[in-house]
């Protein structure tokens, strides 16, 4: 517990200022959390970083990840979608030229990989850059589900949620924390620059409470497929960057469904 505290005050140090300053920072800061969240994916694969397609997946996943303004240089035929399918293709390739070392189920788990992280990275600069109260809410959105659903499920859970994917889960958990994220939104959005009405707020915080613990259980997913209790041990304690971020990388996407980022 000591370790996973200092680990967090640690984080939040490094993290909160990156957050408030946005711009290039939280630019850069995407990007290496990307490229960290891929390796971690690559490295459960046991997959070596330094081999071809590590490097054709990292690099399509920075790729995805990168501002628009970052690519004004470039010709206009050389936007992301286009070069997804050429980071796709490439491992395809790499198929081709491995002898089926590396297969077309390694290329399709890497292709998915790749769009899940990038895209859901890309997304939380987009938040930034919209304001600090749209990143705000969204964290917090995450970050009092996942309290609130362990508090409260640790208290009068007794329902399995998901008992092949993640044991400690219950119902009691989820519907808490979702009710939990749902007074934070309200709370947040009474107070800060974030105006969408009583009703539209509670449906949406829900709704996006629920894609946050479908996130968790998704990386949970992985982990359980591969045999893995934790992504990876760069954050003692906590785990990896996909542990951290799992729920996020779902909440973004689905915000930018709702048409607010």
């Amino acid at each position: 517990m000591k370790q996973r505290v200092i680990t967090a005050v640690v984080a939040l140090i490094i993290f909160i200022p990156i957050i408030y300053l946005g711009g290039t920072l939280i630019e850069i800061a995407a990007l290496v959390l990307a490229g960290v969240a891929m390796s971690e994916v690559l490295i459960m694969k046991k997959i070596l970083l330094v081999s071809p397609e590590a490097i054709i997946s990292i690099l399509g996943t920075l790729f995805l990840v990168a501002p628009k303004d970052w690519m004004n240089s470039l010709p206009d035929q050389i936007n992301t979608p286009f070069m997804f399918i050429l980071f796709v293709l490439a491992l395809m390739l790499r198929v081709v030229f491995s002898r089926n070392r590396f297969n077309f189920d390694d290329a399709g788990v890497l292709s998915l990989t790749m769009l899940y992280i990038g895209f859901g990275f890309n997304m939380f600069v987009q938040a930034r850059s919209i304001g600090l109260a749209m990143l705000m809410y969204l964290l917090l959105i995450v970050w009092s589900t996942d309290s609130g659903a362990y508090l409260i499920g640790r208290k009068i859970g007794k329902t399995k949620l998901a008992p092949q994917i993640s044991p400690n889960k219950t119902w009691e958990g989820s519907v808490g924390g979702t009710l939990v994220a749902i007074v934070v939104g309200i709370i947040f959005s009474a107070t800060a620059m974030i105006h969408y009405g009583l009703i539209t707020t509670v449906f949406m915080t829900m709704f996006l409470s629920i894609a946050g613990q479908l996130g968790d259980l998704i990386e949970s997913s992985l982990k359980r497929f591969y045999g893995v209790k934790d992504s990876g041990k760069i954050l003692p304690g906590h785990g990896g960057i996909l542990d951290r971020f799992d729920s996020l990388l779902l909440v973004l996407p689905m915000a930018y469904l709702l048409g607010i980022l």
